[in-house]
């Protein structure tokens, strides 16, 4: 990892968490290492530390520090670069008539409740309340850079006009956009939002002339995490150097 030596931010002080367990990969133990005072981490700031790893949730802004595990690879996608797959290139068609708005951050209940209904089919039936509306505010709404909600809903020829079908949470720094969080309707299982929210994101990135997209931590073993890679040409951050990474 990156020494914080290297880097050009005396303002701000680092502490390392106690260990807890991994989300991502099991029977395993996870540790982050936290920038403070968050109140100092504005977007110059947040763009050195995206850099060397760093993601933020609200106003928490973290990397992974485990004693063992080197599997949190940190990714950008190379904007000019990248050529959709087949696959990807279904999905744009597929939801080409999804109509889009860019907001500023701000609570609205029609958010919340698709954001509720994402987690409990995500978490396999689990208690909705767990996703409660303050820790919704504070993981999604709370932010001290350029942050922005995408709206996607039906457009006027699909079946239900106006019907919003995923919110993506964005941050547009200097050097790129980074992806922060998306969620989406899960009714449709022949969908392909997610993969469409970040075919957008790369579009919207090359319009802005900026050079990637930060699409946060890529896990091999993990699910959840591993199908980062499929967007190519993609780096990682690796040995404190971003370096071409891919499936081979």
């Amino acid at each position: 990892m990156t020494q914080l030596k290297e880097l050009p931010l005396t303002t701000l002080q680092f502490y390392a968490t106690a260990p807890y367990a991994c989300s991502y990969l099991p029977n395993k133990t996870a540790r982050s290492q936290v920038a403070t005072p968050s109140h100092l981490i504005h977007a110059d700031l947040y763009s050195d530390l995206l850099h060397a790893g760093f993601r933020r949730s609200g106003l928490y802004t973290y990397r992974p520090y485990c004693d063992e595990c080197k599997a949190c690879i940190a990714t950008r996608i190379l904007v000019n670069q990248f050529t959709p797959s087949r696959s990807q290139r279904r999905a744009q068609k597929k939801h080409a008539g999804l109509e889009t708005s860019v907001l500023n951050l701000g609570y609205q209940e029609e958010h919340y409740e698709l954001y509720q209904r994402y987690q409990h089919e995500r978490h396999e039936g689990g208690d909705m309340d767990s996703a409660d509306q303050d820790q919704y505010m504070q993981f999604l709404l709370q932010s001290r850079v350029n942050s922005r909600i995408v709206e996607f809903r039906d457009g006027p020829h699909d079946p239900h006009p106006g019907r919003l079908r995923m919110v993506s949470m964005i941050d547009i720094l200097e050097q790129g956009i980074s992806s922060v969080y998306t969620f989406y309707d899960t009714s449709s299982h022949a969908a392909s939002y997610g993969s469409y929210s970040i075919l957008w994101q790369i579009e919207q990135a090359r319009i802005l002339g900026l050079p990637y997209l930060y699409l946060g931590y890529y896990i091999k073993e993990s699910n959840k995490m591993s199908y980062k890679i499929n967007y190519q040409p993609m780096e990682g951050l690796i040995d404190d150097h971003w370096q071409p990474l891919s499936e081979s």
